[in-house]
């Protein structure tokens, strides 16, 4: 792993299908994750439910395309959106500037604690960067997606090469908590956390007197060592309700989406 002495600038444009002009850092990530987010999942389950004057934090917001996504469906929502890689972050601020009025961005990772933490960005594939980044296990599962998708494997390990080669960056982390109190939060519509491997600690920086004032959940959620039923079962104590799904282009990988709705009041 190497160290963050060379890291590509964040610079070029691209035309998303539903003709947004965004800035990216690999312009096919950013195509395929704008795929993801358009088809019906978990983060379109979520625009539909939003109300007008919502709150969204966006943890893990990577160049901002969920936030885009939620905002041309109700345009009137406060957007605070967390990305912690400064080449990663330098796109979401633009995007943000450009299509979402009022949108916050936030060079910063969402933990379970505050402070300095060692980050890992992946220059050739920006979105599986972490704080706990696991290459072997992120080539695996690139591996397992490419096939779903009908990739032949002869052409499987060029695209993979070097894909999760990771550059070691100090990046400041604050909390959930942290955030509701700094931009005086009343209620949270929307928590929504794609972090790669980190979200359970996303959701351990939620301090007690917080949990009643966040609606809904949408995660990603690296189903390894126990995270998913961790996860489940702090969401249902909590007073949500819970719905797991696997894209099938994710089935024989850990990749799960977790929906989860407060029903206590």
């Amino acid at each position: 792993m190497r160290t963050s002495e060379s890291v590509p600038a964040a610079d070029a444009d691209i035309e998303l299908p539903d003709g947004l002009s965004v800035r990216c850092v690999t312009e096919s990530e950013a195509l395929l994750l704008w795929t993801e987010i358009s088809v019906d999942g978990a983060y379109e389950t979520a625009a539909a439910q939003l109300r007008d004057g919502d709150v969204i934090l966006d943890v893990g917001a990577n160049i901002g395309l969920a936030s885009l996504a939620f905002y041309s469906r109700v345009p009137n929502l406060r957007i605070i959106a967390f990305e912690p890689a400064p080449q990663t972050f330098a796109c979401l601020e633009e995007n943000l500037r450009r299509h979402v009025i009022g949108g916050v961005a936030v060079c910063a990772a969402v933990c379970d604690q505050a402070g300095e933490m060692a980050f890992t960005f992946y220059p050739n594939s920006p979105g599986n960067s972490s704080l706990f980044a696991d290459r072997e296990a992120d080539d695996a599962t690139t591996r397992q997606f490419l096939q779903n998708s009908g990739i032949d494997d002869e052409f499987i390990d060029e695209l993979v090469e070097d894909l999760h080669l990771g550059v070691t960056l100090p990046v400041p982390a604050v909390t959930v908590s942290d955030v509701i109190r700094q931009y005086r939060i009343s209620e949270v519509g929307l928590l929504k956390v794609d972090v790669e491997r980190a979200e359970l600690a996303v959701l351990q920086g939620i301090e007690d007197e917080h949990w009643p004032l966040i609606r809904h959940v949408v995660a990603e959620v690296h189903a390894e060592a126990g995270r998913l039923e961790l996860i489940v079962g702090m969401l249902q104590e909590r007073g949500f309700s819970t719905f797991v799904s696997q894209s099938p282009k994710l089935a024989g990988t850990h990749l799960y989406d977790l929906d989860a709705h407060a029903v206590r009041r």
